[in-house]
């Protein structure tokens, strides 16, 4: 591939990949299919490009700072955990598994297998319903200020935004820099009795 994509600046394409991808939320095909035209690549298709996407994204994953410390004390408290996450099955499993986040989770919903994606409410009472826990007793995490916090706040959740640098706000309960800060909420709400 390098042959085929070496007239392209590697910055100029990273740097249009991010802005067409939209933080993740425009699949690839399309950022590929945009790519292809607009630095002109014609002896590689965008659909060799997909699948070598597909193939290897998963070794290229990286954890939030503190995820697996703050997993590992969440499990000790005997919490169940659940994943929501838009995206296509084997791809997001892929993923999951590389970062090995698997084994602490007790139901992971997938947009493409749950057939609806983030916001639809009804995901969100799904993984409630899996779980076996209250709207009013249950946490979501995320870092979209609309399809991940505001989503589960309307379903009844209590809502955490881990800021992102693509946002600059949302309507939620708690706001966090980093993952290690929310065992110390759970605690907070725990004292409380979920009021």
């Amino acid at each position: 591939m390098k042959s085929e994509l070496g007239h392209i600046v590697k910055e100029d394409y990273i740097n249009r990949f991010i802005e067409i991808d939209n933080h993740g939320y425009v699949w690839k095909d399309k950022v590929y299919d945009q790519l292809c035209n607009e630095f002109r690549v014609v002896n590689l298709s965008s659909e060799i490009l997909l699948q070598d996407y597909l193939q290897h994204f998963k070794h290229s994953c990286v954890a939030f700072p503190s995820m697996i410390s703050m997993l590992d004390k969440l499990k000790r408290n005997n919490l169940r955990l659940g994943i929501i996450t838009n995206g296509y099955g084997q791809f997001q499993m892929d993923n999951i598994n590389s970062l090995r986040m698997k084994t602490y989770f007790a139901t992971i919903l997938v947009s493409e297998w749950e057939k609806m994606r983030k916001p639809d409410p009804r995901l969100f009472l799904r993984a409630l319903d899996r779980l076996n826990v209250a709207p009013h007793e249950s946490i979501f995490i995320g870092d979209h200020p609309e399809n991940d916090v505001k989503a589960a706040k309307e379903v009844g959740m209590i809502g955490i935004w881990k800021k992102s640098i693509y946002w600059k706000s949302a309507d939620t309960d708690f706001v966090i820099d980093e993952l290690d800060e929310i065992p110390a909420i759970i605690e907070k709400l725990n004292s409380k009795s979920f009021a």
